[in-house]
């Protein structure tokens, strides 16, 4: 089973997603890490993040481009933390695709490479196009990536459900 969980910063999607795969029957348990490790206050999130799964029975594999070449120890249950992390690595990392046609490909291309590896894979997507109109820089870039990474990923995926507030809603399935 396949499914993607959006939402905004701080909404509650990745305890809501975490939640799905601890629900999952499927061992082993996998969190696929995006996040690079970039400066202290990246540093400080990622062992927050450690310490939030603690005890929970994950086994953490970092990933932050060419997700499509990573191969999980074992069929199972995945959680891939998190489409913005990993698009903007594959936008913005020397090792990333580089090109927005290129970040595409490759984030959604990686997760079509995970499926036949996976009983159930949760991925965790942004929702941060409702945000405005104009935005400074490369900003407008990574946005389109994004978007256009949801959307595929969406029209693959057997659920999508939105969190808000810590609510969740379905907009494709249903939860089991």
């Amino acid at each position: 089973m396949f499914t993607l969980v959006i939402g905004g910063a701080a909404s509650g999607k990745s305890e809501y997603a975490e939640g799905l795969i601890l629900a999952s029957p499927h061992r082993p348990r996998i969190y696929i890490a995006t996040m690079e490790p970039f400066g202290p206050e990246g540093q400080a999130r990622i062992a927050r993040h450690r310490a939030l799964r603690r005890g929970k029975g994950f086994e953490t594999v970092e990933r932050y481009t060419s997700l499509a070449s990573l191969t999980l120890p074992r069929r199972g249950a995945a959680l891939l933390e998190c489409l913005g992390n990993l698009t903007a690595n594959e936008l913005y990392s020397p090792d990333g695709a580089g090109t927005l046609e290129g970040a595409v490909s490759a984030v959604a291309g990686g997760v079509e490479a995970l499926l036949p590896q996976c009983a159930d894979l949760v991925v965790v997507g942004n929702e941060v196009c409702s945000g405005g109109r104009s935005y400074a820089g490369d900003t407008e870039r990574y946005l389109r990536a994004l978007a256009e990474v949801n959307r595929l990923l969406a029209q693959r995926a057997d659920r999508v459900c939105e969190v808000v507030c810590g609510i969740p809603t379905w907009h494709k399935g249903a939860e089991v």
